[in-house]
């Protein structure tokens, strides 16, 4: 092990790794911080290729609890988030969320909406006569079998790079040092991490590392000797210029067949569909023209067919890190190596849980009190195969198609 010595190693420079960096070095200005990016470009990195959500429908508390985080610090970020007279432009829009449901959903989804008021969230239920209203283009005909919808009035989307360089920056500002290089290897003495060696062969020490891998997450894990219950699975995403524009934008709407869409900023609409086909692993970042042609667009225009004339702008492919065990985060220390901790395995919804994850990952390594107890994502769970019994609907679908 050489002299490159810090308090703490980051490995994975994305939402989580930049939010702890933040979030760490704001609690003790003292400690020595780096962050291990393989790619600071962020090219294939799953933060910058999202189609980006943050919302409050889950039916977990804890997962409520965290998107309420994240929405406070969004609402303020541009002007918490100001360093060294560069303000960031995130472009935070809350156009809502509207899950539509069959009737086998109702009762589940109301009891979740019970609890997502009782913690301050403005959550409505919409008869299908209610959503016709809101959005005249969802006419009868194409609610057939709909027996209503869940509507998150502050949820929303927002730039996903704006706020990962806002973040990276305020950490720079707080003396966390970026370096680019592929962590290969954990060093570890019996049960204590000790340190990194990337694939240049530099040592890093330090005897706190935190797994913030990403969709690579498991690479680290098995040079520990375990394994995570974690895929990267590709997911495609499309942008589409319809023909017939909406009054007004539309929310991130979510029907029955796994398809979602939402207007994005110029009249065009982003839209994608997790598929049971959806290859597993990270070295395949191709996006089908056929999957859209032949799948996305005929059930889009079966629900609105107003968007039969439309043209194909661009598509995109990117990462989710999905855990097959339940779908949720695993997060703190791995209870068989002291000093290893993991943010891994959130299944699509990282972007939105960076800031509260952060937070809390701060507050396990400083000591502090955490201010949200997020200990039901402890990665006690793999060891002993207790998942989280609380996800259902749109992230159990995510689920069912990436279990394999």
């Amino acid at each position: 092990m050489d002299n490159k010595k810090y308090d703490v190693i980051i490995v994975g420079g994305g939402i989580m790794g930049s939010t702890t960096a933040y979030y760490l070095t704001q609690k003790d200005p003292k400690l020595k911080v780096v962050v291990i990016e393989r790619d600071l470009t962020y090219a294939k990195a799953s933060t910058t290729l999202s189609m980006v959500n943050a919302r409050i429908q889950f039916n977990l508390k804890q997962n409520v609890q965290i998107s309420k985080f994240a929405f406070d610090v969004l609402a303020n970020f541009e002007d918490t988030m100001t360093v060294n007279d560069n303000r960031p432009s995130i472009a935070y829009r809350r156009e809502g969320n509207l899950f539509l449901y069959q009737e086998e959903g109702v009762a589940e989804t109301k009891a979740a909406m019970v609890m997502q008021k009782e913690l301050g969230c403005k959550i409505e239920w919409w008869s299908p006569e209610e959503i016709r209203e809101h959005y005249p283009l969802y006419k009868p005909e194409n609610l057939d079998g709909i027996a209503g919808a869940a509507f998150g009035a502050e949820d929303g989307h927002f730039d996903a790079y704006a706020v990962l360089m806002a973040y990276k920056a305020n950490a720079r500002a707080q003396d966390v040092d970026y370096i680019e290089a592929e962590v290969k290897d954990l060093i570890f003495e019996g049960k204590q991490i000790v340190g990194v060696k990337t694939a240049s062969g530099d040592s890093y020490a330090s005897e706190i590392v935190l797994n913030c891998a990403g969709a690579w997450c498991n690479d680290l894990a098995r040079s520990a000797g375990f394994e995570l219950p974690v895929n990267p699975v590709k997911r495609q995403c499309f942008c589409v210029d319809p023909a017939t524009k909406p009054a007004r934008p539309l929310p991130l709407t979510f029907i029955p067949t796994g398809l979602y869409f939402r207007s994005e900023t110029g009249g065009t609409l982003l839209m994608g569909k997790s598929m049971p086909d959806d290859v597993v692993g990270y070295n395949d970042f191709t996006w089908s023209q056929d999957r859209f042609m032949e799948v996305l667009w005929p059930e889009l225009a079966e629900f609105v067919p107003e968007f039969e004339r439309l043209k194909l702008v661009r598509g995109w492919a990117g990462l989710y890190a999905v855990n097959t065990m339940d779908g949720n985060g695993i997060i703190g220390e791995w209870p068989e190596l002291k000093g290893f901790y993991l943010a891994n395995g959130f299944s699509g919804h990282g972007l939105q849980q960076g800031p509260a994850v952060g937070r809390y990952l701060s507050e396990l390594i400083t000591g502090t009190t955490p201010t949200l107890d997020l200990s039901i994502f402890s990665p006690k769970r793999v060891l002993e195969g207790k998942p989280i019994d609380g996800e259902s609907g749109f992230l159990a679908d995510e689920l069912r198609h990436t279990s394999h």
